[in-house]
């Protein structure tokens, strides 16, 4: 017999509900059943962001600091103006009408991935409003607003895992020198906050805008923060969408669901539905790692010479 030899096999919003619901012994009679359904699958993602690391989700962004600027978002932040002529790296930008106030942290010469007349800005005191007129704290060059910062990437991000700063970006003589991470008790500690070489240490202040605190404060604009973020998965909209995830968690998802609807459609079907799920969930979790070799040192330390 021949196989059909294709791997796209992906169910849509509205089939996961359908198979959370068979599950239940129900079937889909009205909206409302559509409705609370979508809503519950968005609550099981948020729960599968607080069960530990879903590696699908990591992704490799790179930050251009700047000197003397300590604080940035957790993700892409821009201000898009008519004209970023005259404007400069490390210098604040204030609303006219808003009196808003961020600090420029990368141009679009700087970074190929941002368009023409984008500023990259940390998160602003305030909120610019758009038509306003913006200008420039040291080089006094001023332009109207166009798009005002959207918070929506940096809001998606769940924690910063690793990082490192990359010096001579690009060249020949490219560097990478890790960084390290400190809790906030450890950062609020530190004495000399303000002063200035390559960072080496970062804290991660995980507002619902989430900022990384770098220390020591950059000496200069040479800098890039390269660095692993785990960002949420993306939202369940319409019943046609497919899902932000892979197809071992398929199983997984479809269990998590049906265990959902049955706390508030089929309660006497909870507890076997919730150990089917977990079983599922620790299954897709423990294939979702990292496969690397494990090189066991042992420690001269505690061998004495007689």
């Amino acid at each position: 017999m021949a196989t059909s030899a294709s791997t796209d096999f992906e169910l849509d919003v509205a089939e996961y509900i359908e198979e959370a619901y068979e599950r239940c012994g129900l079937m889909i009679r009205t909206g409302h059943d559509l409705k609370t359904a979508k809503r519950s699958l968005n609550l099981l993602f948020a729960d599968w962001a607080n069960r530990g690391l879903n590696r699908w989700t990591m992704t490799q962004e790179t930050l251009n600091l700047a000197k003397g600027v300590s604080e940035y978002p957790l993700g892409t932040l821009s201000l898009v103006v008519a004209s970023s002529s005259g404007f400069s790296v490390g210098e604040t930008v204030t609303g006219g009408t808003s009196g808003a106030t961020a600090t420029i942290t990368a141009l679009p010469a700087a970074s190929a991935d941002f368009a023409a007349n984008t500023l990259v800005i940390t998160v602003p005191v305030g909120t610019f409003t758009a038509s306003e007129t913006v200008t420039g704290g040291t080089s006094a060059a001023s332009s109207s607003v166009s798009v005002v910062p959207d918070f929506q990437d940096v809001q998606s991000s769940i924690d910063l895992l690793s990082a490192v700063i990359r010096q001579d970006a690009g060249t020949s003589t490219q560097n990478d020198v890790s960084v390290t991470r400190v809790s906030r008790n450890e950062f609020l500690n530190i004495p000399s906050k303000l002063d200035q070489s390559r960072p080496t240490q970062y804290y991660v202040d995980r507002q619902i805008t989430p900022t990384i605190n770098v220390w020591q404060t950059p000496d200069s604009n040479d800098y890039v923060l390269v660095y692993d973020r785990m960002r949420r998965i993306y939202d369940a909209d319409a019943f046609t969408d497919t899902l932000d995830i892979p197809f071992r968690f398929y199983p997984c998802l479809a269990a998590g669901l049906a265990y959902y609807l049955s706390i508030k459609m089929s309660p006497q079907l909870t507890p076997m539905l919730k150990g089917m799920y977990e079983e599922e969930f620790k299954r897709a979790a423990d294939e979702d790692r990292d496969r690397s070799s494990l090189n066991i040192t042992p420690s001269s330390s505690y061998y004495t010479t007689i």
